[in-house]
């Protein structure tokens, strides 16, 4: 993710996603439940931060589709 990140440039934003298509181009979509725990873990550390309607919100009670965002 957070190489997702880099590669797409300050401000930007990515779908855990893609960082899950990354991994597996093939059969993704079973790793999603990874992909977002992997988001909650890096925005508990500070390294990112998770956004829902272009506003931040907390990665624990986030539903539906999310973006995440390099602090």
């Amino acid at each position: 993710m957070l190489e997702l990140l880099r590669e797409r440039g300050a401000e930007k934003t990515i779908c855990p996603s893609e960082a899950a298509r990354r991994v597996a181009p093939d059969n993704w979509e079973p790793l999603m439940q990874q992909a977002r725990a992997a988001a909650r873990r890096l925005a508990a550390a500070g390294e990112i931060v998770v956004m829902q309607g272009g506003q931040r919100v907390d990665p624990s009670r986030a539903k539906g589709p999310i973006r995440l965002k390099k602090v």
